[in-house]
């Protein structure tokens, strides 16, 4: 029998000793939160995110400013500025070193196209928003939050946006910023469902881009495309690593580190964004709505080339499917906006090296293709991003609220 004198529920904590809920682990405060967010899901709270967020969520690692988030500001800094102009200079002297390319052919190509097939193109990869969206509001809603397909899908279109104007993956930042600001999702948590979307779209690439690449060459991989799966590999392992990591030892090792509170606070909200988000029953959708946002991908690419028509190019779907998930591994490189430059140069280098296509026509197909994937983005996410009420902060319940207005510029 145990020693331990009986607990009188009545009695109150000695003075200076911590609240029980300080007590309790960190396990066990995380499920308590959980449970009063699905409790609180049921009732959708349709006041803006500034009436809403409680001082439980105005944390000081949970804030950013949204004047160093600002799009102006962001795109008048000469870095940002020089990440855009040097890669389109470097490309095209590329282009210029190719042996065979002419310039002035180019033009005459993309003109010669079948515009059914182009518009089919864009409408395929437009399809995917919605996925994206519904994937990432699956994701938000296992955290307690009630996103609608909707909101996410502005949201994640805006973010693109962000990427493909800006360096260093600043639309994901900004993608979690615009949720903080419109509900009571705290970033970090916000953080956690991004990495998961992420590590979900890397295991993605590379497992389509093994089974095109084999099913395209008939097992005998080039040494170029060799390398580039042992690279997707390496990345996908460590990955899986780092998350098995996380979960059995993530926060004994954060602890043990002389880290501020605040540190810790912010890891807590991350790991639970991680694995709150990704269970046994949501990843079987997950993992269909993945492959199914990598095909819309692959299918553009499929389109453009049979758009173009080139008489001499036999890419396939198999083909289509690889070019385009080696260009998509190739954004995940933070130097320029969506990957711009490096994106082109390795696209070009695949299909004139791998699938002997003319520099000329594998320029053309490029252009064409990236076009479709960021000048269109460009064009029809300004108006999105110019009419949101979502970058003021509006909430997600529709207007009609008081806003938290971005500053100027």
């Amino acid at each position: 029998m145990s020693d331990r004198p009986p607990t009188d529920p009545s009695a109150t904590p000695a003075e200076g000793s911590p609240p029980d809920d300080e007590r309790r682990s960190g396990f066990d405060r995380r499920r308590g939160q959980r449970r009063r967010d699905r409790r609180g899901a049921a009732q959708p709270d349709r006041r803006s995110g500034s009436e809403r967020r409680v001082p439980e969520e105005r944390r000081t690692d949970d804030r950013v400013s949204a004047d160093s988030l600002s799009l102006g500001r962001r795109l008048r800094q000469p870095k940002t500025i020089v990440s855009l102009i040097l890669p389109i200079i470097l490309l095209y002297f590329f282009a210029r070193a190719l042996p065979g390319f002419k310039l002035d052919a180019v033009p005459g190509l993309i003109l010669e196209a079948n515009p059914l097939l182009l518009l089919a193109a864009f409408a395929v990869f437009y399809l995917g928003f919605p996925l994206r969206g519904l994937r990432w509001a699956l994701l938000i809603r296992a955290t307690g939050y009630p996103l609608r397909l909707r909101d996410a899908t502005e949201i994640i279109f805006i973010s693109w946006l962000v990427n493909c104007l800006v360096p260093a993956k600043l639309g994901d930042l900004y993608r979690a910023y615009l949720l903080k600001i419109n509900s009571t999702v705290s970033l970090s948590r916000t953080f956690g469902t991004v990495f998961i979307e992420r590590v979900l779209d890397l295991f993605a690439i590379v497992v389509f881009g093994l089974g095109s690449g084999y099913w395209s060459f008939r097992g005998r991989l080039p040494d170029q495309v060799q390398v580039v799966f042992l690279i997707g590999v390496i990345v996908v392992v460590v990955l899986a690593g780092g998350l098995l990591s996380m979960r059995n030892f993530g926060r004994r090792v954060i602890l043990a580190l002389p880290l501020p509170d605040k540190i810790i606070e912010f890891y807590d909200r991350f790991e639970e964004g991680v694995f709150s988000a990704v269970g046994m029953r949501a990843l079987p959708r997950l993992v269909l709505l993945t492959g199914l946002i990598w095909t819309t991908e692959a299918m553009r690419l499929f389109l453009v080339v049979e758009a173009l028509g080139f008489p001499d190019v036999h890419l396939g779907i198999s083909g289509a499917f690889f070019v385009a998930l080696t260009g998509s591994l190739l954004t995940a490189v933070p130097f320029t906006p969506a990957g711009i430059g490096v994106v082109e140069a390795a696209v070009v280098f695949v299909l004139t090296t791998v699938y002997g296509i003319s520099p000329t026509e594998a320029i053309a197909i490029t252009l064409v293709d990236r076009v479709i994937s960021v000048l269109s983005i460009i064009v029809f996410g300004s108006v999105a991003y110019s009419v949101s009420g979502k970058r003021r902060g509006e909430g997600l319940e529709g207007p009609g609220h008081s806003p938290e207005p971005e500053p100027a510029g």
